[in-house]
């Protein structure tokens, strides 16, 4: 009895119901360490913030790149780095013919052949575009009501000069500079015609405004017959620092309204010339009109009171190469 008995005070080396009696090693003193600074919101994967954080970026690293299982671009407004797709048998052989660059030619499964389709898909083939054939529910994401017609064409993003780009382009072409600026054009199709007259006459770059103008797409380029492949378009950031600095260097800047006050009968285009077109409606900005050495209007014969921007650019573009030949 005595054997089983154990001395009062004496330490128990078995378990017990509380756990054993032994040390941490050091985990909790370790655990009441400090952890360091609390990371910032865009790190901790849990909060809003990094969720947003992580969107965005996965955002900028799509754009202008193909996102559907197809490879055929989402649907959405063009951005100025990201691809254009032209949908539509008309539209896509027009930009074929006119030679837009494109990078693919995308077919609908199951697509009815007729003339336009087979002479786009020669013409890609001959300009060693590549030609995918994609299902065509990827077609329809990117159209109302399916009106694709089963091909789409993708163009990339135009490649812009930069302003100093035509005055190099003006001083080694042995020609008096003529340069024309578009102030408050909206329309791709006007873009295109200027820069169509601008080659035919002897011009040698266009500047746009970087924000608020058409901007050189496909139906731009459609337009200008071929001439954006061969005239510099350049990008202003601010158009009127532009045509000071133009100024600066020996160019006259003439603006083009309607309400000018110096007839193109009395113009004098054998020097450097800028010539800046505003809109139909807005007309020349406030500031590029003060920047302006004159306002040149078109004596008009019958009773049209103003032309198309395009329209009214080529006369007075032609006028200049008149002027410029006779001499």
């Amino acid at each position: 009895m005595a054997g089983n008995s154990q001395r009062r005070g004496a330490i128990r080396k078995g378990g017990s119901k509380k756990g054993a009696v032994v040390g941490s090693g050091g985990k909790r003193r370790r655990g009441l360490e400090g952890r360091g600074a609390t990371p910032p919101a865009e790190a901790r994967t849990k909060h809003p913030a990094a969720k947003r954080a992580a969107a965005a970026a996965k955002a900028k690293a799509a754009q202008g790149r193909p996102t559907g299982k197809s490879g055929v671009p989402r649907a959405g407004r063009k951005s100025d780095d990201g691809p254009e797709l032209v949908l539509g048998r008309n539209p896509v052989l027009e930009c074929l013919r006119a030679d837009v660059p494109a990078t693919a030619l995308y077919v609908a499964v199951g697509t009815e052949n007729d003339d336009r389709l087979s002479e786009s898909v020669q013409r890609a083939a001959d300009l060693g575009i590549s030609i995918l054939e994609v299902p065509r529910t990827d077609l329809d994401r990117l159209s109302a009501n399916g009106l694709h017609q089963g091909v789409a064409l993708q163009v990339p993003p135009y490649r812009y000069a930069h302003p100093d780009d035509l005055m190099d382009r003006v001083k080694t072409s042995g020609e008096p500079g003529l340069l024309v600026a578009l102030d408050n054009i909206s329309d791709p199709r006007n873009l295109g015609a200027v820069i169509r007259s601008v080659a035919a006459f002897g011009g040698q770059g266009v500047v746009i405004p970087q924000r608020r103008s058409a901007s050189v797409t496909a139906v731009a380029w459609r337009t200008s017959a071929g001439a954006a492949a061969r005239l510099p378009v350049a990008r202003a950031t601010n158009l009127t620092r532009t045509l000071k600095d133009w100024a600066s260097q020996g160019f006259q800047i003439v603006g083009l309204d309607a309400g000018g006050d110096t007839p193109l009968d009395e113009f004098d285009g054998s020097v450097p010339t800028v010539v800046v077109v505003g809109s139909e409606g807005k007309g020349l900005s406030r500031l590029v009109r003060e920047n302006c050495d004159s306002i040149l209007s078109i004596p008009m014969a019958g009773p049209v009171e103003s032309l198309n921007a395009s329209v009214a650019a080529g006369v007075v573009l032609a006028d200049i190469a008149r002027q410029r030949r006779v001499i």
